[in-house]
């Protein structure tokens, strides 16, 4: 055996020898696998679409829920408000968004929903327990806040035959700008009000149990 031929057959060893060299482990996460494959690049939810102006709810008591997990607290609570919180976005309250004397829903997507767990005196006028949507008709310097019977509906229409009652609350401009809508109950020295707040308006509906 010449030289070159020792070399070469030296060559084709090394060769072999590298071809069989251990592969990585494969990561988990790496795994072709839909079943076990994390993606990590995926940043929209795939289930639903993402609402830019999500539900909220606030309880009376305030803080009700927590309240019931410590114990702090017994028997249900006396008033909750579910809504749709939508913001601003740089827009101006009652020029972009809504205008003076025509409905609004209280908040965003479905019609914003007032739950009495007991029944309640609003303005003199006395409410029985139940499930009502809140809708207003905001003026220049009062605001009038609706009770509907029309429950489960999409907020913006409103169903004027099956109004329960009207209430004539004031509004205050204030000297602040709230980005987002809120809604909060809140104890007062007869019971609670609940405040309704966006953008420089205030606006307050009370309540009696």
């Amino acid at each position: 055996m010449n030289t070159s031929t020792a070399w070469i057959l030296a060559i084709f060893v090394l060769l072999s020898c590298n071809d069989k060299k251990e592969k990585p482990p494969v990561i988990e996460n790496e795994r072709k696998d839909s079943t076990t494959r994390v993606n990590t690049e995926r940043t929209v939810n795939s289930y639903a679409p993402v609402d830019v102006s999500p539900m909220d709810m606030s309880y009376y008591p305030v803080e009700y829920p927590k309240l019931k997990m410590s114990k702090a607290i017994e028997g249900p609570p006396l008033a909750r408000v579910m809504y749709s919180r939508p913001h601003l976005q740089g827009r101006t309250l009652f020029i972009d968004l809504l205008k003076y004397d025509e409905p609004w829903r209280l908040g965003a997507n479905e019609a914003t929903e007032l739950d009495l767990y007991a029944d309640a005196t609003i303005l003199d006028k006395k409410i029985n327990a139940g499930r009502y949507v809140l809708y207003c008709i905001p003026h220049k310097d009062n605001w009038t806040i609706v009770l509907n019977a029309n429950i489960d509906t999409w907020g913006l229409e409103q169903d004027t035959t099956k109004d329960i009652a009207r209430f004539t609350i004031p509004v205050t401009r204030t000297n602040r700008r709230i980005e987002y809508y809120t809604m909060v109950f809140y104890k007062t020295k007869s019971g609670a009000s609940l405040l309704m707040a966006w953008d420089a308006w205030e606006a307050r509906l009370p309540f009696i149990f």
